[in-house]
């Protein structure tokens, strides 16, 4: 075979592995060992390829980024700021038609700032604010499907994890993409807004909880005072101060952010004496294992990306690409076709790790910006959390809830009219480039 065949032959190879359930990593460093070996006919490549992206490929200092975010993400959940966050939002928002999906988002809008991954959102919102829905008549499906939708915005808003993976395995700036997914975030989370104020007050028999009472608050959320207020959000403000506030400042990288978002997450979960030493040992186990897997996707992805351009199958592309005389929109129609496809079956990390390295060089003669395609790439991605089979979002909300009257149906069924949005946001997106890159 050609290195052109080799390197299709892979990919589809490669899916077909992770379809009949082999973890994706373990396939996609797999296929890379077999398709170098083949191709260079001998151990010595591949092997050396192996050591590479084991060693020299995660050496950069800006890889201790991912850890640190994701510290700090599981210890502010562990201090229940999720649930400060929301009882806040709840009670500021408590006259809105929908009050309480308005106030879900607004709560995932703020989790997001501090957390950056989308799982962490949605087990908190899960427990949070689903029971508070149903107490108060909102119907399940809608009350489901507002957690699985606004929970994606960890990883569109900063300091998320997926922006992170994107700029290191593209050399970018990891803070101008922060900067760059503020706006797309924020306008996701309006229109997000939009669609449960217009449900509540044009189909109100799909979202339930019209009546007085339901749009009442609890009693105690009635007797919040200021002050009460001000000790429930002090600590997120704090968060984002220290974090996003010294990155854009100048004051941190990146790396150092997340090492001062982890200590002051530590802190706050110390003082609000929600960290007993078998929590903390929980805490520190789960970052752990979720780094682990996330830098086993990179190491794998790494040896992919050299794989494929050792065949010489994204030139190829390119090639294809420039001869069938593509417009930058047909382009991008197949590339976020392809995305969702792919995140019916696969998590978003794989999702980027498999498809940049395999487009991006057949995006080059477009001269797009990297931080815009990152942003379109992290939305087409992000849609699979909502969509079956995998919807991994969706299945942490099942898992979560524990409620055999709540099926995954209902959830996926909840869920699919935030995925329609948020296909709407990033069409908005592609037809306006500089909605991503205004604040750079």
């Amino acid at each position: 075979m050609t290195g052109m065949e080799v390197g299709l032959f892979s990919v589809l190879l490669i899916l077909v592995l992770i379809y009949s359930g082999m973890h994706v990593p373990v396939a996609l460093g797999l296929v890379s060992f077999v398709s170098v070996w083949y191709l260079r006919d001998g151990l010595e490549a591949p092997v050396y390829l192996l050591t590479i992206a084991a060693s020299s490929g995660l050496e950069n200092y800006i890889f201790g980024v991912i850890p640190l975010f994701v510290l700090m993400g599981l210890l502010v959940s562990q201090c229940e700021l999720g649930r400060d966050i929301y009882e806040v939002s709840n009670y500021l928002l408590r006259r809105v038609k929908g009050g309480l999906g308005v106030a879900t988002v607004a709560a995932n809008t703020l989790f997001a700032a501090i957390t950056g991954v989308s799982i962490a959102s949605a087990s908190v919102f899960a427990r949070v604010s689903v029971p508070e829905m149903l107490r108060f008549g909102y119907k399940p499906r809608f009350a489901v499907g507002v957690v699985a939708g606004s929970s994606v915005l960890g990883m569109l808003i900063p300091p998320s994890v997926m922006l992170i993976i994107y700029a290191i395995i593209t050399e970018i700036s990891v803070a101008d993409m922060f900067k760059a997914g503020i706006i797309p975030g924020l306008i996701l989370a309006t229109a997000y807004v939009v669609a449960i104020v217009s449900m509540a007050v044009f189909f109100p028999g799909y979202i339930g909880g019209q009546d007085v009472k339901s749009r009442a608050f609890s009693d105690s959320l009635e007797a919040m005072s200021g002050g009460q207020m001000v000790r429930k959000i002090a600590p997120f403000v704090i968060l984002i101060v220290l974090v996003l506030g010294g990155i854009y400042g100048g004051l941190f990288t990146p790396t150092e952010a997340g090492a001062v978002g982890a200590m002051g997450a530590l802190f706050i979960a110390l003082v609000k004496r929600k960290l007993s030493r078998s929590a903390l040992w929980n805490v520190l186990n789960e970052t752990g294992h979720i780094v682990a897997s996330i830098l086993l996707l990179i190491v794998a992805a790494t040896m992919y990306s050299r794989m494929l351009a050792i065949s010489g199958l994204p030139a190829e592309l390119g090639a294809w690409i420039a001869s069938a005389e593509l417009s930058l929109a047909g382009i991008l129609a197949v590339y976020v076709i392809i995305l969702i496809i792919m995140g019916t079956i696969l998590d978003t990390t794989s999702i980027i790790l498999i498809m940049v390295p395999l487009f991006l060089p057949a995006m080059a003669p477009y001269d797009i910006s990297l931080i815009w395609f990152g942003i379109v790439t992290i939305f087409g991605a992000e849609i699979g959390l909502l969509t079956p089979p995998l919807g991994i979002s969706c299945y942490v909300i099942k898992m979560t809830l524990a409620d055999d009257s709540i099926s995954l149906f209902d959830i996926f069924a909840g869920a699919f009219p935030f995925a329609v949005i948020m296909l709407l946001v990033l069409i908005l997106l592609i037809v306006f480039p500089g909605i991503s890159l205004v604040l750079l």
